[in-house]
């Protein structure tokens, strides 16, 4: 048997889920001058906005978004310190376009690489980290690859760790350079250089200013990576947080820096002003469960799937009811689905996340059983 609680929380922020599906604008809805661009949420993933989202196309350094992920990723996993100093093969201070002129045999810390790599989109620097992390660049490539593959990642393939080249064989989508900048911002260490507007490296003797002209001037930036060639024309992935919320807008192939940022800026806009997360739950509220022929009496639960969702600003205050049986027989195993949460908005429903037991409870065994019988016969 079941039990239907149901219950109008006074405190809006209570719960959240993933379910809900805000329906994407149309193309035709914002004025968009490139021919591809997507506005992605970065806790839910819920997409805003797409506009030939999975067309297939020259990232330009955009490319770096990858090449950072894997960079982050080492260090935060402890192969990589930035500490560890990294010296320039013959092949990385050969590389131009983008580039802080590395000569063969400097050396840099992996804190200097990463920065010259995020801030003005250094080329030799991306080599240079490929090198030191792979032994060649191909080999990194083929983890960019590897790593696309795991991030399911359907309309991407890379052969270089620059986005430098011309090439009919390097190319991603906007859905998935937005996927792949989602992970990226995942980890908070890359804020610090890709927030930087102005830097320098070689004691001061070389200025960096950022390539993305939205972290000096646009509120609540924080990254994330340009690029440019003439094939790829003027790419861009622009993330922003306010208020706890942060959002990707992702343009690919405009046809001037000014036009790249200002669609951006609108997407990044319209995000900001229409749009909230909600939290979905705390499982403080949720009571345990009885527990028969247990080796305890109640089981706690826990609420499994996303604690948030993404919803209008103006769609109203969330209601929530919980299914839960009034009592369960032992054994219960930890993470049994034992009911459903469910969070209404609007009078529609928005999410339904499974309640799951907090832990296993045992059944008790043969001497077990015949004290709690005995204990309730003596009413113990």
């Amino acid at each position: 048997m079941k039990r239907i609680v149901l219950f109008v929380l006074l405190f809006a922020l209570l719960m959240g889920e993933k379910a809900y599906a805000v329906s994407p604008l149309p193309a035709e809805a914002i004025a968009i001058q490139a021919p591809s661009a997507i506005l992605m949420e970065k806790q839910t993933g819920q997409v805003l906005y797409e506009k030939n989202a999975d067309e297939r196309l020259s990232p330009a350094s955009v490319t770096k978004v990858m090449t950072l992920l894997l960079i982050v990723e080492d260090i935060e996993a402890g192969r990589l310190s930035l500490e560890d100093t990294v010296t320039a093969s013959a092949r990385a201070a050969s590389f131009g376009g983008s580039c802080v002129y590395l000569e063969q045999g400097e050396k840099m810390s992996v804190h200097e690489m990463l920065k010259c790599i995020a801030v003005v989109s250094a080329n030799d620097c991306a080599v240079a980290m490929a090198e030191h992390l792979c032994g060649t660049e191909q080999l990194f490539v083929e983890r960019m690859n590897r790593r696309a593959e795991e991030l399911g990642l359907q309309n991407t393939h890379f052969t270089n760790c620059t986005g430098l080249f011309e090439d009919a064989e390097h190319y991603t989508s906007a859905r998935d350079v937005a996927l792949m900048s989602r992970e990226l911002i995942r980890h908070e260490l890359i804020k610090d250089y890709s927030t930087i507007w102005m830097d320098s490296i070689r004691n001061g003797s070389f200025e960096l200013t950022n390539t993305n002209k939205l972290v000096y001037w646009y509120e609540g930036c924080t990254g994330l990576k340009t690029g440019f060639t003439n094939q790829a024309m003027y790419c861009l992935s622009a993330t922003a947080e306010r208020n706890g919320v942060e959002y990707i807008a992702v343009i690919m192939h405009g046809d001037s820096i000014d036009e790249r940022n200002g669609d951006a800026t609108v997407l990044l806009n319209y995000a900001f002003a229409n749009f909230t997360l909600c939290p979905l739950y705390t499982e403080a509220g949720l009571p345990p469960v009885p527990v028969e022929l247990g080796k305890s009496e109640s089981v706690p639960v826990t609420v499994g799937g996303e604690p948030y969702v993404l919803v209008p600003k103006s769609g109203g205050r969330p209601e929530y009811g919980v299914s839960l049986p009034k009592s369960l027989t032992a054994p219960v195993r930890e993470g049994e689905r034992l009911g459903t949460l469910r969070v209404q908005l609007g009078g529609e429903t928005v999410a339904e996340l499974p309640l799951l037991a907090g832990q296993t409870v045992p059944r008790l065994g043969y001497g077990g059983i015949l004290a709690l019988l005995a204990g309730r016969l003596l009413g113990m």
